[in-house]
């Protein structure tokens, strides 16, 4: 990956593996914006804007430290891409999001943010981590994503003014079950057993769980299953209705490299099937 760090921007010269859109619209994300052919990123109390030139894409930030981690930049993609090219069903999907890679995002805002994107869509998650964000405009820096200790302030009612629906009650209980420090101290544990933590978490069932896996604590070897990659099982390897059979069969399939897998297929199944 070829890059460079500045004092205020990041300058990323190799587009086979950086590609805003295919980053930021693969599912794994939430705290960003579309500004015509820019796009703004605002995980945490962060801020870039990502603005493609000739030779390079700029990620102009007042923390490049922050985003050239945020974005995993010292990571080599091609290698991964190279790895999953052996299989036949990842050849298009490669090609298609070819500037994949998967964010190193905050644990507690990605809990929170995947509770409410159960059964939702995009357009309205993204509405509703945006109202969070407004109701403590005043206590935090910019739109930051509010604190564990913020959002226990609030009741149930707070989250369903907010347009979280029948998942106020999830956030409610969840965020007194467990705390930014808790989720930290839960890297110590194999992917397995820190599953089963985070299914025992009111809202987060299998699909949430591993999502959390893969886009909190940057576990590989999981590969969360929805109606999109449920209908990529289906199309490509059999019928098969139960999602913990698919998401098994497909982890055993591709090992370590599962979650990236997952990414690949999921854009191209959502973007390109769907056009």
């Amino acid at each position: 990956m070829i890059y460079k760090k500045f004092e205020n921007k990041l300058e990323v010269y190799d587009k086979s593996q950086f590609n805003p859109e295919h980053i930021l619209e693969c599912g794994q994300v939430f705290c960003y914006e579309k500004q015509e052919d820019d796009y703004v990123v605002f995980p945490e109390d962060k801020f870039a804007k990502i603005v493609e030139q000739e030779n390079c894409y700029q990620i102009l930030t007042e923390t490049p430290d922050y985003f050239e981690n945020y974005f995993d930049l010292k990571t080599d993609y091609n290698q991964i891409k190279r790895e999953l090219s052996s299989f036949e069903i990842l050849k298009k999907p490669l090609k298609y999001g070819y500037g994949i890679r998967i964010l190193k995002q905050n644990l507690f805002e990605t809990l929170i943010s995947f509770i409410i994107s159960a059964n939702n869509n995009i357009k309205r998650i993204k509405l509703i981590l945006n109202n969070l964000r407004k109701a403590f405009e005043n206590e935090n820096k910019r739109k930051s994503f509010p604190s564990c200790a913020q959002l226990l302030s609030k009741d149930e009612q707070f989250f369903k003014m907010a347009g979280c629906g029948y998942r106020a009650s999830y956030l409610y209980k969840v965020l007194r079950q467990i705390d930014e420090k808790t989720l930290e101290n839960y890297q110590i544990l194999d992917t397995k057993s820190l599953r089963e933590k985070l299914i025992n978490l009111a809202g987060v069932g299998p699909k949430v769980a591993d999502c959390i896996l893969l886009f909190g604590y940057g576990r590989g070897d999981v590969f969360p299953v929805d109606t999109w990659i449920k209908q990529m099982y289906n199309q490509f390897y059999q019928p098969l209705e139960n999602r913990e059979q698919i998401r098994n069969f497909l982890t055993a399939q591709f090992g370590k490299f599962s979650g990236f897998a997952q990414q690949y297929l999921f854009y191209y199944q959502r973007s390109f099937i769907k056009k």
